[in-house]
């Protein structure tokens, strides 16, 4: 029986469904808006038929207001056979939804255009999440069927010449805009493809930015800026969703201009403002199992390149060895990221990396080329509310017998939790004066006076 698209226009006594469920305060159950199973089973409908009659070769190239109107006519053409009745705004949506499948991300768009959304989550193709201000909704997003969440997802990994299918199930890609996607698919996914998009910010963050959202103060960003300006080697430490990748592109911010700077990523992410960067990206094997670039590949080429600072997306693995012998042979100021929750598990982390390498060698000389090659370590936490901080700044002091330590310049202290959530707590300057106070001086960082003041 064919659907009569009366039947999926709105009463007339309220507002026709959002594409997307408004968001909830963080204080509140999500009331989430009623799928639309109707509308979506027409709008499956009409795609196929506008596939079948649309030549679709060179339609990314086309202008999107010339597809608009080949869409429209064709959408119009449809109706009229089937004698559906069809209102403008009811032709708008269906046109838009429509677009959307042909040119971009289908079911998706709505939320890559939300400036609030920063993660996209697809539990299988029945239940889509996104995250808002720290808080994960559950939105009124849903595809068509598992056939179609597929094909999404395959439009994303063909962009960046990459595949997921049975025998590789497991993919790592980009939007163009950046956005960092995962995808899973079966049969490593149970009941169904899921699909993860971490979002790429359109206006890259800076420490003044991360002050303003209550990240750290002012004191802790002049502490940031100067450590990056005198060529400090930085460890930026954290769980997921904690921010670390947000956090190292705002302190790459503070990167000399004249400065050669090389990064490597698995999928290229980081927004350097900086006109003199060279991005290296991993590959994964082909068809046959071959073709192969790891990140120790990448970075022990960066080496070749003539850097002036080596930026790693993160360290997983054997590349942790040759990122240490870089810091500690010449190319100070790098930066790295770290799974960890703690300044004394992210070292820990950096060991096992080590033996990652394949490379033997004693405990107390692993710990020693930490100690020579990391000056800073930062952590970051996400709370309870959504909010991000940074917990802890820790300068990387020596050895004493077989332990690195470490004296801690800042921390936030969480002091309890208001009744609406959010997590109340202050930061605090522990007094210490960092030895590298010393090298701000001989790289022209002036020190704050409210900075000096804190750490007397």
């Amino acid at each position: 029986m064919r659907l009569s698209f009366a039947e999926v226009r709105p009463k007339p006594a309220a507002p026709a469904p959002a594409p997307v469920a408004p968001p909830a305060s963080s204080a509140q159950p999500l009331e989430v808006a009623t799928v639309d199973t109707a509308y979506l089973a027409l709008k499956n409908e009409m795609h196929g038929r506008l596939i079948e009659r649309l030549t679709l070769s060179g339609i990314e190239k086309t202008p999107r207001e010339q597809v608009r109107a080949d869409v429209s006519a064709v959408v119009r053409d449809l109706m009229q056979e089937d004698g559906r009745p069809v209102s403008a705004a009811d032709m708008r949506r269906l046109v838009d939804d429509l677009l959307d499948e042909l040119l971009g991300y289908g079911p998706l768009e709505p939320l890559l255009r939300d400036p609030d959304v920063s993660d996209i989550l697809v539990n299988t193709c029945a239940e889509v999440y996104a995250e808002r201000k720290g808080v994960i909704e559950l939105t009124a997003v849903r595809f068509a069927d598992e056939a179609h969440l597929v094909r999404v997802i395959q439009r994303i990994v063909d962009k960046i010449g990459r595949r997921v299918d049975e025998s590789q199930p497991l993919v790592d890609a980009r939007l163009p805009d950046g956005s960092r996607v995962n995808a899973v698919v079966p049969p490593i996914a149970v009941d169904g493809s899921l699909l993860s998009i971490r979002k790429f910010a359109k206006i890259p963050f800076d420490l003044d930015r991360l002050v303003a959202n209550g990240s750290m103060t002012q004191a802790c960003a002049d502490l940031l800026k100067g450590v990056v300006a005198c060529r400090k080697n930085i460890l930026i430490s954290g769980g997921t969703g904690t921010g670390k990748t947000t956090m190292l592109n705002a302190m790459s911010r503070g990167i000399g201009e004249r400065e050669r700077i090389v990064t490597i990523e698995d999928a290229a992410e980081l927004q350097l403002q900086q006109r003199h960067v060279a991005r290296l990206e991993t590959r994964p094997s082909n068809v046959e199992g071959k073709g192969q670039i790891t990140q120790r590949d990448l970075v022990k080429n960066a080496l070749r390149m003539r850097p002036d600072r080596i930026i790693v997306g993160e360290v997983r693995g054997g590349e942790a060895f040759d990122m240490l012998q870089a810091m500690n042979t010449g190319h100070d100021g790098s930066m790295t990221t770290v799974h960890a929750n703690t300044p004394r598990d992210a070292l820990s982390r950096l060991e096992q990396m080590i033996g990652m390498a394949g490379i033997d060698l004693p405990t107390r000389s692993m710990r020693a080329q930490i100690a020579s090659a990391i000056d800073v370590v930062v952590q970051l936490k996400r709370f309870s509310d959504g909010t991000r901080r940074v917990i802890s700044v820790q300068e990387i002091d020596g050895m004493e017998g077989d332990m690195i330590t470490m004296q801690e310049v800042f921390r936030f202290e969480q002091t309890g939790t208001a009744p609406d959530g959010r997590v109340q707590g202050r930061f605090v300057a522990t007094g210490v004066r960092p030895k590298f106070f010393a090298d701000f001086e001989a790289y022209g960082v002036r020190v704050p006076q409210d900075l000096t003041r804190l750490c007397a």
